[in-house]
């Protein structure tokens, strides 16, 4: 539960978005997404690192900053391994490449909701600003999802 979960989810939505526009296959979407979330992961790790280095003023350690910032980011790569697996069922002809694509989007736009409920969940014990966030949450991954509907019209 993190807020680079929710950012990784919303990243592998847009990319099978954008991944789908191109060539409209669940291998390519598959390659895209798991491209883009290892260097998007890596690019969170680096500026975590050299973040907490700045606020240490030269009395920091490299591999400890490291660490930690791949700690805070790790929910990134785990948030995309439940669409991968979806799309891995397209690739591998287990489903038919457009439910695979379609399944991924809808999955991660329920997640996206599940995500918002937890998080809030924590916070407080009211039923309907939890089940504001989980609305909330899952609108980021509606309106990608949307935004593909109206480019393949």
């Amino acid at each position: 539960m993190s807020e680079e979960a929710v950012y990784g989810l919303i990243l592998v939505t847009g990319m099978i978005v954008v991944s789908n526009s191109l060539v409209g296959t669940s291998a390519n979407a598959l390659v895209t997404v798991a491209i883009t979330v290892v260097v998007f992961f890596a690019a969170h790790v680096y500026a975590g690192t050299i973040a907490h280095l700045a606020t240490r003023q030269g009395h920091g350690d490299l591999w400890i900053s490291a660490l930690a910032a791949a700690k805070r980011s790790i929910g990134m790569l785990v948030a995309s391994v439940i669409p991968l697996l979806i799309l891995l069922l397209g690739v591998s002809h287990v489903i038919d490449d457009d439910a695979a694509i379609l399944t991924a989007l809808a999955v991660d736009t329920v997640l996206l909701g599940v995500l918002g409920w937890l998080a809030v969940a924590r916070w407080t014990p009211s039923f309907w600003v939890r089940m504001g966030s989980a609305l909330v949450s899952a609108a980021f991954g509606a309106v990608i999802a949307l935004l593909k509907a109206l480019v393949h019209q």
